[in-house]
Formats: structure tokens, C-alpha cells, sequence
């Protein structure tokens, strides 16, 4: 069962989105599934090769994939100002760089994409959420929780999104605006699949995930569409942790 079918098919009809990161991976599995009971959609790629892709993909069904850098606040500003409306803000750009991530530059720039990039949409997209007593959902990480020792700047990026979810989530409530956040554990995409094709590495994080597998996007997905659902309308500040149990074990 696809994660849309446990919503009506039109739960989302006439509501307009827009998943920041969108193009691949975790992003475009919540993207689809907005889409999939109606939502209105836009996604975002770091390059218009990016954008052309998700765009002419077989089974695209979205209003439109276009090109953002998230550090460009005119282009975040002009995205948002060409939406007709927007209900729904999804955050899920973002980029890893293990091993690299103990260079001062190189984690800068993986905070300046992941967290103050996140900041700068979230933002912009303020007066319109407003309008529409829309709703943001932020990508934090079970990396959020701890360490990780080849990659300080994610963690400390994620760990970052999560307490800006909470402070997002009391500043925006005057305006209606809930903001929560994912923190996906292991999931299949291009940005683990490093990880994916080591055997130690794959067999630790199978044999602490109570589940015994790793996460599909469809699954980060589920959890995405009950933030943005009528279902979480009393739920603001939380950061729901998607990862298979990973983080009790």
C-alpha cells in the first residue's frame, strides 16, 4: 500500500505546496504524495539539470521543478512571490560531506544550505503560510539526537533545525502557522548510498534499527502528509523521529 492510499484521495485538493528539495530522494517521495491527493506542487533542485529532470521524469505530476540555491535569498524571495498561494512549505534541501566536514569552509557551507537555508525559506514563505493558516514541515535527522564523527557540520545543521522548528513553532503561531519538523533515520536515496554499499557500515545500522531494514522516501513520506493533515491541526513544535526505531535501540 502506497502511503496515499491510508488518506481520500482529494484530503489536499486546491491546497498549493512547496517542497524545497524536492527533485530526488526524501523530497520527492513527500512531493508525489502531496500531489497524489491533490495537492498543488512545486519542487526545487540546487541546478536546473536538477529541475530538468524531475521535470521530464515519466510519471511527473507536479505544477513545476525549477532551479534554487536556498543561500540566494532574492531567488528564495521570487520563488515564493510567483506562487499563487501557499498552504504547505516543505523543507528538504540539503547536502552531506563525510570526512570533509572538520574543514571550517566545508562545514559552513553545509550549514549555510541545511539550517540557514531552511531559515531563509521558512521566512519568505511566512506572509503566505499566514494567509492561508498553512503549515511548514523542516527536515531535521535522527542526527539531530547525536553525534556523528564524519560529519559535524550535518549534525550540527540538523541539530540546529530542530531547535528552530521549536522556536519557528512558537514565534509562528500568532499566525497560524504550525511548523514541525521529520528526522528521518536510514532511508534509501543517492545521499546514503556510500553507506548503502558498505557491508560493516550497512550491518551495523540494520542490526540497531529494531525493524531489520532501511527506510524508503515513501515511508519519511507517511509521516510528512500527517503533519501537513487536518489530523496533526493541534500539533506544532514536534520533531517525529522516522527512523524504524533507530533511536531507542
Amino acid at each position: 500500500m502506497s502511503t496515499a492510499d491510508a488518506y481520500r484521495d482529494d484530503l489536499l485538493a486546491g491546497k498549493v505546496a512547496l517542497v524545497v528539495g524536492g527533485t530526488s530522494g526524501i523530497g520527492a517521495g513527500i512531493a508525489d504524495a502531496l500531489a497524489a491527493l491533490g495537492a498543488v506542487v512545486t519542487v526545487t533542485g540546487a541546478t536546473s539539470a536538477e529541475a530538468d529532470a524531475a521535470r521530464g521524469a515519466q510519471n511527473f505530476r507536479l505544477r513545476d521543478a525549477v532551479a534554487l540555491d536556498v543561500r540566494d535569498d532574492r531567488g528564495v524571495k521570487a520563488l515564493v512571490a510567483d506562487l499563487p498561494r501557499l498552504d504547505v512549505l516543505v523543507n528538504c534541501a540539503g547536502i552531506i560531506r563525510r570526512g570533509a566536514e572538520h574543514d571550517p569552509d566545508t562545514f559552513a557551507e553545509v550549514i549555510s544550505i541545511n539550517l540557514t537555508g531552511t531559515m531563509r525559506c521558512c521566512a519568505a514563505a511566512r506572509p503566505k503560510l499566514k494567509a492561508a493558516a498553512g503549515c511548514i514541515v523542516n527536515t531535521a535527522s535522527v542526527l539531530s539526537f547525536f553525534g556523528g564523527g564524519l560529519v559535524p557540520g550535518y549534525s550540527a545543521s540538523k541539530g540546529g533545525v530542530a531547535q528552530l522548528t521549536k522556536s519557528l513553532a512558537i514565534a509562528y503561531a500568532v499566525d497560524g502557522i504550525r511548523v514541525n519538523a521529520i528526522a528521518p533515520g536510514w532511508v534509501r536515496t543517492p545521499l546514503t548510498q556510500a553507506l548503502q554499499d558498505d557491508p560493516e557500515r550497512n550491518a551495523a545500522i540494520l542490526v540497531r534499527t529494531p525493524l531489520g531494514r532501511w527506510a524508503t522516501p515513501d515511508d519519511i513520506a507517511g509521516a510528512a502528509l500527517f503533519l501537513v493533515s487536518p489530523a496533526a491541526q493541534f500539533v506544532t513544535g514536534a520533531v517525529l523521529a522516522v527512523d524504524g526505531g533507530y533511536l531507542v535501540n
